[in-house]
Formats: structure tokens, C-alpha cells, sequence
């Protein structure tokens, strides 16, 4: 509420990440350091070093390991020119808590308006270029998953859009991750605008 708020005061209604610095800086589910040995149930912590792709955020490793509030922890392995000019994603989930959901569709608020980069949310993924998946999956939603992505036009990219959906064995195979149980929503617009603008990690 405090950025509505100073929106109305200062005529500032919408943030300049990932041009510029966040704002607000988030507690977990950004970059993770620290060192020494920690108990962690994945293994995301090995010798000292986090990885983002195992780390599921359950808070174990603290203190010894503490959040730094740098969302740019998004992985891009794969992209396509076409994206260039807009990108338009389909999120689907195949067995979430909520949690992600909700973070994904801070995403057309005016604090973060994910328009102003041409990034765009679509109602089928006839009409997407980029497939969100969300949550661990679940069997039910193994078919309903396999029949969006096939549906979606060439070209097209697949990105993980929380842990629980990076550690899941999945019948797709991800272009993209974002890390984060749930992730905040600066990781997200930081993934998808590296996606459109083809910058790979």
C-alpha cells in the first residue's frame, strides 16, 4: 500500500527495475549467501556454495546462510529472436499452493506493468509464446500439461515458474527457471524481460 500511496503524493506509480535498483527489497526467495557447513534437506548448499535450482527457500540454513534481497537469480538457457518485439505467456498450474499464482499476476499491477516491456498474459496457449508452469506436478495434470505446450505455436519457450516446478520431472524440457517458493514477483519480470530481449545466463 505504501507505493500507492507515494503514487498519489509524488505522481511515482510504477517501479524502474530491472532498469533500475528494486525499491522494496523482498526477504527470501532472492539470491541466498553465507558460508560454513548448514543443513540443507536438497543440497542446494555444497561446499560453501547456494544453487538456485535446488533451493526450495525452507529458511534451514539459517543463520548461517542469509537472504542478500537481489531477485536476479531468473535462468535463461534458451530463447528465440521472434520474442523481440512482444512476448506473450500462458501460465498453467499443474499442483501450486497459490503461492506463485499470486506473485504472477502482481506482475499487471501498476507498481511492477509488465505491458510497458510487451510482455502480455493470454487466455489459451493457442495464442502464447512462453508456457509458465506452476507447482510440483501433479499426475492429473500431466496430459492437460503435455496438451497446452503442444498447442502453443512454433516458436515457443517453456519456463519453470517456481521450485516446486523445477524439481518436478516434467515431460517438457524448460528454457528458463525462476527460482523461488514462492518467487517474488521482481524475479519473474526479471526472467521474462531477459527472455524477450534475448539475453541468455
Amino acid at each position: 500500500m505504501n507505493w500507492f500511496l507515494k503514487g498519489l503524493k509524488n505522481g511515482i506509480k510504477t517501479e524502474r527495475f530491472p532498469v533500475g535498483n528494486q525499491e522494496y527489497l523482498p526477504g527470501w526467495s532472492t539470491r541466498i549467501t553465507g558460508k560454513g557447513n548448514s543443513y540443507c534437506p536438497t543440497g542446494a548448499i555444497n561446499e560453501g556454495k547456494w544453487d538456485p535450482e535446488k533451493c526450495i527457500f525452507c529458511r534451514m540454513c539459517f543463520p548461517n546462510y542469509q537472504p542478500t534481497g537481489d531477485s536476479r537469480i531468473g535462468i535463461v538457457n534458451n530463447y528465440n529472436k521472434a520474442f523481440k518485439k512482444s512476448l506473450f505467456i500462458y501460465p498453467i498450474d499443474v499442483g501450486s499452493c497459490g503461492g506463485c499464482n499470486l506473485e504472477l499476476n502482481a506482475l499487471t499491477s501498476p507498481h511492477y506493468d509488465i505491458s510497458r516491456f510487451g510482455i502480455f498474459f493470454v487466455n489459451t496457449p493457442k495464442h502464447a509464446d512462453a508456457l509458465i508452469v506452476l507447482g510440483k506436478l501433479s499426475e492429473k495434470m500431466i496430459e492437460p500439461l503435455v496438451r497446452a505446450y503442444d498447442s502453443m505455436p512454433d516458436p515457443k519457450i517453456a519456463i519453470a515458474g517456481c521450485s516446486g516446478a523445477i524439481m518436478s520431472k516434467m515431460p517438457i524440457k524448460f528454457d528458463a527457471v525462476v527460482p523461488g517458493c514462492p518467487p517474488n514477483p521482481y524475479t519473474y519480470l526479471y526472467t521474462l524481460v531477459k527472455i524477450k530481449n534475448g539475453e541468455m545466463q
